[in-house]
């Protein structure tokens, strides 16, 4: 408890929120890890999404996608930035090729499983309206499966800022940078005070996300959710009076 104490005191200290010639602030590397995974979620998301609405849409392709997404999650993130690092040297475009290929599976599931929960019934009453298949699927799927495509947009949000924080093993300035020169230099503190900030970022991070998944549903399913509820809790009522 003692060390947990002093690394929030360490987070706090004046000293650390101001940068000097050889030592950037805690904002600073708060800022790096943002940016870098920023970067990897906004490539990541123009990749995934297309595809995966298109699958969900379609339905042709979910076979190839879990796999490709299984095979991208058995991936050995520290072998394959290694690999890379190899081949590409050191600077962002080894890190941000793993963080990308790590936020595209729950990015690519949350898109073709959010599109594939919709009514089919809700489909065939577009299509019966007239409206074509990009009206179907920007007026009606999307808007209606808006809130597992978010749930997808946090899973990768968290798994990026996770392998941000192991990749400053390979210099990649970020908040892991304070856990991986802790644990070098055996400053537990340091250490202690790194993993907290990391661990704020994601629940910050996540929090922000759930709250845009909350509202992003449409008004008139979340009545239609709580009105199927209050239909069965009467319904459970009846039966139980009828008894």
């Amino acid at each position: 408890m003692s060390l947990f104490l002093q690394g929030i005191a360490w987070i706090f200290a004046p000293s650390h929120w101001v940068s000097t010639a050889n030592t950037p602030s805690i904002g600073v590397r708060l800022g790096e890890t943002l940016y870098y995974s920023a970067i990897s979620l906004l490539v990541a998301l123009i990749i995934a999404i297309p595809i995966g609405l298109l699958i969900g849409h379609t339905g042709k392709g979910r076979s190839a996608a879990i796999l490709v997404g299984n095979v991208a999650r058995a991936l050995p993130t520290l072998g394959l930035l290694s690999i890379l690092i190899l081949l590409l040297g050191i600077g962002l475009l080894p890190p941000v090729i793993v963080f990308v290929l790590l936020a595209i599976p729950p990015l690519l599931a949350g898109a073709y499983s959010g599109v594939e929960s919709v009514d089919r019934q809700v489909i065939d009453a577009a299509r019966a309206v007239g409206m074509t298949e990009l009206q179907i699927l920007f007026k009606v799927e999307i808007p209606l499966s808006a809130a597992l495509l978010i749930g997808g947009l946090r899973a990768a949000s968290l798994q990026v800022i996770a392998t941000v924080i192991v990749a400053s093993y390979f210099s990649l300035d970020s908040l892991g940078t304070y856990i991986i020169s802790g644990i070098s230099s055996a400053d537990y503190v340091q250490m202690i005070a790194g993993s907290l900030l990391v661990t704020a970022l994601a629940l910050v991070v996540d929090g922000l996300l759930a709250l845009v998944q909350r509202f992003v549903i449409p008004r008139g399913v979340s009545l239609g959710a709580r009105t199927n509820r209050s239909q069965q809790h009467a319904t459970r009522q009846l039966g139980a009076a009828h008894r």
